[in-house]
């Protein structure tokens, strides 16, 4: 099997023999990832097709900096983040009148933690640098010295990021409780 140079060479040359290539390769890792941003198989597999339709797009862009395989993770968390963002734009005002509508001062129970999709919605509020960085490390479980790698960043920027990120979210979470409790 063709290496990594090999593959992107062939697939600047437009050769479709290393684009498939260089799919089956990492498609079935960069498939895990799209999984953990959405509920449906479907929508994953959107994403994975969006994300490689970027690569090949952008491939000529990869400096040989780095892991490839981590250059490649970062398109698909991006692609897969920005679907999620999308998806929740679109539903975000139904969502809310629905439950504005239907969540009356004796239906709320205070002290109740907070759902998952409020939860995931505060997460996706936040900047995409915090977003990214708290993502890579609270979700995804890779260490500052991985996510520095994948984004071209330090690790202390990393490790500041997650901070400022934890920070905003647990504002954030407060300020929903307070709006929960005081609609």
């Amino acid at each position: 099997m063709l290496g990594d140079a090999e593959l992107i060479e062939g697939c600047l040359s437009q050769d479709t023999k290393a684009q498939r290539m260089l799919y089956n390769k990492y498609a079935s890792t960069m498939f895990g990832i799209c999984l953990r941003y959405c509920k449906h198989r479907a929508e994953a597999e959107d994403i994975l097709q969006e994300a490689f339709v970027k690569i090949f797009t952008h491939l000529k862009t990869y400096r040989n900096e780095g892991s490839f395989e981590g250059w490649l993770k970062r398109i698909v968390v991006n692609t897969a983040l920005n679907y999620y963002k999308s998806q929740l734009k679109r539903c975000f005002n139904e969502v809310i009148d629905e439950r504005h509508e239907s969540l009356t001062s004796s239906e709320f129970v205070p002290g109740n933690d907070i759902s998952a999709e409020e939860l995931l919605k505060l997460i996706n509020s936040l900047a995409d640098g915090y977003r990214i960085v708290f993502n890579l490390y609270a979700v995804e479980g890779y260490s500052h010295k991985e996510i520095a790698a994948m984004l071209n960043i330090s690790e202390n920027t990393s490790k500041s990021q997650l901070s400022r990120a934890r920070g905003i979210l647990q504002e954030k979470i407060n300020a929903y409780r307070k709006i929960m409790i005081n609609p």
